[in-house]
């Protein structure tokens, strides 16, 4: 075996191996253990001194060795290593175990009787390999048969379409917990205080030149009463945000300056300042705007609401 991998093959061979199997088993994100964790290039490099120190001490005892052998013993052993791999005995019972060779000189036995213009057939044994192979085939075919034409197993086809189905369930679950890929089907309105304030944050600094601090609307439209232009509740102030308003008279659109999440906290400060009533608010703009997904008694009981709080 050592002549088949030299030393300078076996120690590279059996540290990668090392290293992949460490950088497989090891969890460490998006970087490389060896880097993440200082221990994994520790071991490594000890596992490389270890490796390089052993292949030393062994060729040192095979040298020693060598040496205490008499001269007969060393003419065997020099036949024995010089000895070409397939004039070597394991090599010759593998051959004959995949193979059912006869030996050239037991041919005699295996000459058939017909003769075709001085053309002999022998008839040797078929190899075990490809006789197991033949069986596995027919096994197989067996399988398949009554798996996808018998049980009607999914084919490749049917498998491609469940395939894709299963994966825009998954973009559509991932598009939810991913704030920066959500768009206007997947936005949900915001109800915590941390982001609620985010949103009266990038409001202040972007919105109140047109809509003022208290959102009763300037060059823009009141925001705080039930009456939108292009569509009010989350998924169309979100869309507004994203697209811009009215071609030529509208709001511009934001996505080239704020992310989808900080458009959904926008969004969702708007709507909670919905009846706040800020003074000298301007008149309302568009048409009352009703959730569709509200029934039309609750929705004139909360347009009543507000006409009284106002």
């Amino acid at each position: 075996m050592k002549k088949l991998f030299p030393v300078y093959v076996r120690v590279p061979v059996i540290f990668f191996a090392v290293f992949v199997a460490l950088e497989y088993f090891i969890d460490s994100g998006d970087r490389p253990a060896f880097i993440k964790y200082p221990m994994v290039s520790l071991f490594l490099f000890v596992f490389l001194f270890l490796l390089v120190a052993i292949e030393i001490i062994v060729n040192a005892i095979d040298n020693i060795t060598y040496h205490l052998l008499t001269d007969e013993q060393k003419a065997k052993l020099e036949e024995v290593t010089t000895m070409n791999i397939t004039e070597s005995q394991w090599y010759k019972n593998i051959l004959k175990a995949l193979t059912k060779s006869q030996p050239i000189e037991n041919e005699g036995k295996l000459i058939l009787d017909h003769d075709y213009d001085g053309i002999k057939e022998l008839d040797n044994t078929l190899p075990p390999w490809w006789v197991y192979l033949f069986y596995g085939c027919i096994v197989f075919a067996a399988v398949y048969l009554v798996r996808y034409e018998i049980m009607g197993g999914d084919n490749q086809e049917m498998e491609l379409k469940n395939e894709m189905a299963q994966a825009k369930i998954d973009v559509a679950e991932y598009m939810k917990t991913a704030p920066d890929l959500m768009d206007e089907e997947s936005v949900t309105v915001l109800t915590d205080a941390s982001s609620l304030s985010e949103g009266k944050t990038i409001f202040t600094a972007n919105c109140v030149v047109c809509h003022r601090s208290d959102a009763g609307g300037k060059i823009g439209p009141n925001l705080t009463d039930d009456h939108w232009i292009l569509g009010g509740g989350i998924k169309n102030i979100f869309h507004t945000l994203e697209h811009g308003g009215r071609d030529g008279k509208g709001m511009i659109s934001w996505k080239g300056t704020l992310k989808p999440s900080e458009m959904q906290k926008v969004a969702s400060y708007v709507l909670s300042l919905k009846g706040s009533n800020p003074k000298d608010s301007k008149a309302p703009d568009g048409e009352i705007w009703i959730d569709p997904k509200v029934s039309k008694s609750e929705a004139v009981s909360a347009i009543d609401t507000t006409q009284v709080k106002k």
